[in-house]
């Protein structure tokens, strides 16, 4: 776990980028992220299956070193050994890989825990395993009441309309809120101002190129 202090700043967040780094670097122009006030955290799955997807770990990792934080989605967790391919440019002698390990399994900021996928219910955190951090999906967001009452829980892996939200559109639910929406499949990337309730987001194709119909939108209070 990583813990982040409050700060001033805006606390945003976005997860399942799935090679979407164009869409992704549009949003935070957009949205005028500015790293030395706000804080971004990065909620995984930034790659897919296909190679040149990969190179989204260096934006990825760009934004970690101007001090954004990071989770692993399962996506990272299962890369081929190619991966070493697009190691080139890695600072301090570190490869991809290995900071890709030394990632947190989840973040903790201003009373909300970040994850990919979600918890294990009745598991502690201190028990909980990367796997289920990483791939759990309705044993964690379709039970009531959600685990850790009391904090917030950001989280991805799930797209939303999967679990009832309209198609590219921020799902939440007593006290969770899910951010997948549905990038990797032709629908919207989104970048949440968590604590103003503010959703960026634009629209996704399959070629990775061409990023449009962005949209500001508030959240509707839960």
């Amino acid at each position: 776990m990583l813990h982040t202090s409050k700060n001033t700043g805006r606390l945003l967040a976005v997860s399942d980028i799935h090679g979407h780094a164009g869409g992704l670097q549009q949003l935070l122009n957009t949205a005028e992220y500015n790293p030395a006030s706000d804080r971004l955290i990065l909620v995984g799955d930034y790659i897919d299956e296909d190679p040149p997807s990969w190179e989204t770990l260096h934006l990825i990792r760009r934004l970690t070193e101007e001090g954004a934080l990071a989770v692993p989605g399962n996506m990272e967790l299962r890369l081929p050994e190619q991966l070493a391919d697009i190691a080139s440019g890695a600072s301090g002698g570190t490869s991809l890989r290995e900071w890709l390990r030394g990632l947190p399994p989840y973040i903790e900021a201003d009373g909300y825990l970040f994850v990919h996928a979600g918890f294990r219910p009745d598991v502690p955190l201190a028990g909980q395993i990367l796997q289920d951090m990483t791939e759990i999906r309705e044993e964690f967001w379709g039970v009531q009441p959600p685990p850790y009452a009391g904090k917030g829980i950001i989280f991805g892996h799930t797209p939303t309309f999967k679990m009832g939200a309209k198609a590219g559109e921020v799902w939440r639910k007593s006290g969770l809120t899910g951010i997948d929406t549905g990038a990797k499949h032709n629908c919207r990337l989104t970048l949440l101002d968590v604590h103003n309730g503010i959703a960026y987001s634009c629209s996704t194709e399959a070629t990775r190129q061409h990023y449009k119909d962005f949209k500001i939108n508030m959240l509707e209070d839960r």
